[in-house]
């Protein structure tokens, strides 16, 4: 069973496709958000969410006070869980206060390089990226997702992905910098901050939060 940890629409449970995709379990989303919450890296922030499966790592951020969410998924079964499990996510937002979640049919690097149709309403660029691709991905379709979604960020913007900890150490693009790696049994997490001198989109504004947590 997956579900909404914590925030406004903690403890709902949330639909799940009948195969293909791998929730984050909820120790390993219990950590991410911790830190992240630590730096207040949260509230207020704009997610986007590649390889979202169910979209319980941008569902939970919403929960916790992002105010934009995109998820961005290409099997069928898994977009109709994401459009159910968004609507039940909202329906819990307290009045006036209802975060804008959307979700993106389609592949993640279409929608990375597919540019004014993925751009945040009003300028700007995203603050926090979770990427959870299935650890089948090849190595170097991974790599071309990582180089498209560079000017996508905002500046100082963070990435966390999740990989397998038999998986070798991604290849980095110019414009993401690794900060640490903490493992969870099978599951690696990947802490990336956006570098100086990164090109983000037109209108990009300075992350919620954009220090890395010291501790995972």
């Amino acid at each position: 069973m997956t579900r909404i940890i914590a925030g406004f629409a903690g403890s709902i449970t949330l639909a799940t496709p009948g195969s293909g995709t791998r929730p984050t379990s909820d120790r390993v989303r219990e950590a991410i958000f911790s830190a992240l919450e630590a730096r207040d890296a949260v509230a207020g922030a704009r997610v986007l969410d590649l390889y979202a499966g169910t979209g319980a790592l941008g569902l939970e951020a919403a929960s916790r006070g992002a105010a934009v969410v995109r998820l961005v998924e290409r099997g069928t079964a898994a977009v109709a869980a994401c459009r159910r499990n968004a609507a039940a996510v909202e329906r819990q937002a307290p009045k006036g206060a209802v975060p804008r979640i959307e979700v993106s049919a389609q592949p993640v690097l279409t929608f990375l390089v597919s540019g004014a149709t993925n751009a945040v309403e009003g300028g700007g660029s995203w603050d926090l990226v979770f990427m959870d691709p299935p650890y089948e991905l090849d190595e170097a379709e991974l790599a071309r997702d990582l180089e498209a979604l560079v000017p996508r960020l905002a500046p100082d913007a963070l990435l966390v992905l999740e990989r397998s900890s038999r998986s070798p150490e991604p290849v980095w693009p110019p414009g993401l910098e690794p900060d640490r790696r903490k493992d969870y049994g099978d599951t690696t997490l990947w802490w990336v901050g956006a570098a100086a001198g990164a090109q983000p989109a037109d209108g990009a504004q300075p992350a919620a939060g954009a220090e890395l947590a010291d501790e995972l």
